[in-house]
This record gives structure tokens, sequence and C-alpha cells, in this order.
């Protein structure tokens, strides 16, 4: 005696894959039918085989349905990601080799007409015989194709979905958009419709996203959401959202470990708030970023960086070279350097990652450059949206976040970045070149704190074998941010002048 469908809505069970439990805002609820659509090489299989291991892994009998691989090309998928079948049962409704055969031809019905009952008559056959509880079926443009009528293929869509239910079945259904483009009948029919899309970019590799468009009486994260297909399945990474965790702290501030620049900051930079350091190439952004990981380190605190331009063996010869040892605490695990190569790594897996290491313990975090982080964002229209969202979420739990921002011109000209973070970030920090004596030389000053006052000052800026100087206030110079400026005699020169 078949079962009667479940009318809990809250009784749900994971799809196998972690992401998108989150983004349905705990799973899917049981004993209802599902589509899952998109083009191939989307990875639906593999979504289908995911959720099908996880009711494996819960004691559950599963089941999956092929009407186009055969079970040899299905096992072949599962051991390229190190899943195993144990427990897995496949059943193929593939038309047989007979079918080749002139004899075997339709000549005086319509294929649709013999094969739809019969294929029909063997899934519903398999259903019975081993009354599972999660069913896959791949894939719904055959039945689609066999229908040969929207009025037909909607009723039989309606006539599965309640057959399934009366036996107590979670069914994915996975449509590859093959046998039609805008065909939206099993849309109104399927609990839920999860899409994956798969979107070619000019260089790199494809962007891929996954929307869930609808879920009945679900408040889930709508939206896109990146995802990856890697050894072992389908990745998710939820869209970041920072609203859900806000709170009210106090903040107490973090030094550079550099007396003259902390007074500069007005006594450091506050807990939980972002810092922008920027400046044209070579005034020292990145290894002043890399000051505030060392002095990290040294309280026994953990920093994590995010480079995208340089190497994590340059980075590591270069600091050593300014007296940071940056080594040992790599060694260690009390750092972490992740090389960012943007034209393999989707926003939303960056973001993940930087979420990731704050929720390991990361107190200082440092982003390498935000160009960088540019050129990982192809819809560079929604950077803010997307940088707001991360600096948010970082500064509710108290990191000190380090932006690497880089201006085009050397000396003198328009000081604007390619990337204007500069209204999101808590603090602004700029290191300009300046030419003098037939020299050129460093500068750094504040332009903008949100935690407190500071100076605002210029003041010299040198890196050396010794580390990184932060020197005196250039009294003696006017016009400075020209990159050209004058000298006044009636100020003392700045190898003698005071420091404050």
């Amino acid at each position: 005696m078949p079962n009667q469908q479940n009318n809990h809505t809250d009784s749900l069970i994971s799809t196998g894959i972690p992401g998108l439990d989150e983004i349905l805002c705990g799973g899917l609820t049981r004993e209802r039918l599902y589509l899952v659509e998109g083009q191939p090489g989307s990875g639906k299989t593999t979504f289908g085989l995911q959720f099908l291991v996880e009711g494996v892994k819960q004691g559950e009998r599963v089941l999956y349905i092929s009407l186009a691989e055969n079970a040899v090309e299905l096992r072949a998928v599962a051991a390229s990601h190190g899943m195993s079948m144990d427990g897995i049962h496949i059943h193929e409704v593939i038309p047989g080799e007979s079918l080749l055969d002139p004899k075997e031809q339709y000549t005086m019905f319509h294929p649709s007409e013999v094969e739809l009952g019969s294929t029909t008559q063997e899934i519903l056959s398999a259903v019975e015989a081993l009354k599972p509880s999660r069913v896959v079926l791949d894939s719904l443009s055959e039945l689609q194709l066999l229908a040969d009528n929207a009025l037909r293929y909607r009723r039989q869509v309606l006539a599965y979905k309640q057959f399934f239910a009366s036996r107590s079945c979670t069914v994915l259904l996975l449509d590859d958009r093959t046998a039609s483009t805008s065909d939206l009948q099993v849309h109104s029919i399927a609990h839920a419709v999860i899409s994956l899309e798969q979107k070619p970019q000019e260089y790199g590799v494809d962007r891929r996203r996954i929307r869930v468009s609808k879920y009945r009486g679900v408040s889930f994260r709508a939206g896109l959401h990146d995802y990856s297909i890697v050894q072992g399945g389908l990745i998710v990474y939820p869209r970041l959202v920072a609203s859900g965790s806000r709170v009210t702290a106090e903040r107490a501030q973090f030094g550079s470990g550099l007396a003259q620049l902390d007074a500069l900051l007005g006594g450091g930079v506050e807990e939980g708030t972002s810092t922008l350091i920027s400046g044209p190439p070579g005034t020292g952004k990145s290894s002043l970023a890399a000051q505030f990981v060392s002095a990290a380190v040294e309280r026994n605190a953990r920093a994590a960086m995010f480079i995208f331009e340089e190497s994590a063996n340059n980075l590591i010869n270069r600091t050593r070279g300014l007296g940071m040892n940056l080594e040992r605490p790599l060694e260690s695990g009390l750092l972490t350097i992740q090389q960012i190569d943007p034209a393999e790594l989707p926003p939303g897996e960056f973001a993940h990652n930087v979420c990731t290491a704050a929720n390991h313990g990361a107190k200082v975090i440092v982003i390498d450059s935000l160009n960088g982080y540019l050129s990982a964002m192809p819809d560079e229209r929604f950077l803010t949206t997307h940088l707001h969202e991360l600096l948010t979420w970082l500064g509710q739990r108290g990191v000190v976040t380090i932006l690497v921002g880089v201006h085009q011109n050397f000396i003198g000209g328009n000081t604007a970045a390619s990337v204007d973070a500069s209204y999101l970030a808590d603090n602004v920090l700029l290191l300009r070149h300046y030419e003098t004596d037939g020299e050129v030389r460093q500068v750094i000053s504040v332009f903008k704190k949100r935690g407190g006052p500071h100076e605002r000052t210029l003041r010299a800026f040198s890196m050396s074998r010794e580390g990184i100087h932060v020197g005196p206030v250039l009294r003696q110079f006017h016009g400075i941010l020209t990159g050209v400026p004058t000298i006044r005699d009636d100020v003392g020169s700045t190898e003698t002048g005071n420091d404050d």
C-alpha cells in the first residue's frame, strides 16, 4: 500500500552539497519533486550522484534512473570524483542496439506512441521493486521528446509527481535543456527549481553559477551563487550577505609595530576596520601591508595574505630583505599565504576563502591588490557591492583588513586608482613619490580615518635592510603631492627636523 505524501515542510534532507544546503536554508523538503536544469557539462550528473551518495550515508535506499548514460559511464563519472557507488542502484532505460536493425524500425506508428509507454513502465517497475527514498531521473529531455507535444509531456510529469509522492520518494529530475530552450512546463510542477549556469569567459575558465529560482514554502537565499566542479563533486559558494550577522562591540586599537606610523594613525588602526594602502608602483604598499602581518604574528595572532600579482616565494624573500621573518609563522601555520590566479578563481570562491581564513582565527587579512580582485570579477560594475559585503562581514568579526590599491601615475598627475574603494575603507593611507635634488623619494600620509583623530602631516617614508622607516614631517617642502615640490628656505632640512 503506497504511503501518503509527507505534509511536513520542515522535514529537510541534505543535497550532499553543504553550500547549496545553506542557500536552501537547510536542504530539500522530503518527498517532493525537484527540477535541476542546466546545459550539458554544467554538472547535473555529478549533482545527482552527490545527492544519492548522501542518501546512502543516511542509510537510505537510492536509485539512479538513466535514460541516456549507461552504468559504465556513470560509474566512471563517480570514480573520477572519488565517489563510491556502493549502495546506489542504477537502472538503465536506454534503447538497445537492436534499434539499429532496419527491421525494428516503426512504420505504422510514431516512435513516441510505442516507446513512451514502455519507458514509463520500466521506470515505474524499477521504483516498485526497490522502493527507494531518493531517486534521480536523468534526463527529462528524453521524456519530452517521447511525449511529442506539450500537453502530453505536462500530464506525464504530473503523473510521475503523484506516483513518486505516494511512494515517499524525494526526486531530482535532471534536464539538459536540449529538447527545448524555453519550456516551463516542469517549472510550474516542481517543488523547487535549481538552475546551473555555465558561462564562457573571454579568458580563463568558464564562470559557473547556481540559482534557486523557486522553492515553495521556503525563504531561500535568492540570486546567483558561484560554484565549481572539482575532484569530489560540486562546491557551491553562497553569495555573501553580511546583514545577517551585524553586531555592536567596542574595538581595541591594533598597532603596526612601527611607533611613528602608529602616531600618524592616531595610535593605530581599530580592530574590525579596513585600511586601504594606496599609491603608485614602487612606493612600498605591499611591504607596508606585510608590516601589519608581521606585527600580528609577533603577537602570536593569526594572519592571512591573498596575493594576486606576486608569488609567495618572492613575497617571503622580499620581506626577509626588510628584516621581517614571515617564513617561520608560515611553517607553523600562524600565517597562510594564498596566491590567487584571477583567471582560474571565481569571485564567490575567493570571498569564501577569505571568510574561511577569518573563521579559522585570522585577525589580520591582506588583499593585495584590488586591481587583481577586479580581474577576478568580470562583472566589474558589481565589484564595490561584493567588496562592501566582504569588508562588512570581516569587520563584524573584528578582523583588521588591509587592502592594497595601485595608482597608475608614478609622479604627479591624477591620484585616482583604477579601483576606487576609498569610500568603502575605514582608513586610507596614501604613499606617493616625489622628486627632489635629483632623487626620487617616498612620502606617507593618512587621508582618512573613521575610528578617531589622526595626524594630517606628510612624513618621509623609506625602506632598507633595517626595515620600514616612517620619518619626520616634511615641513620644508611645499607641493609634495604634485610630485615636484618646492623647498622653503625658512624651514630646516628633513635630516635635522624634529619628528613631531
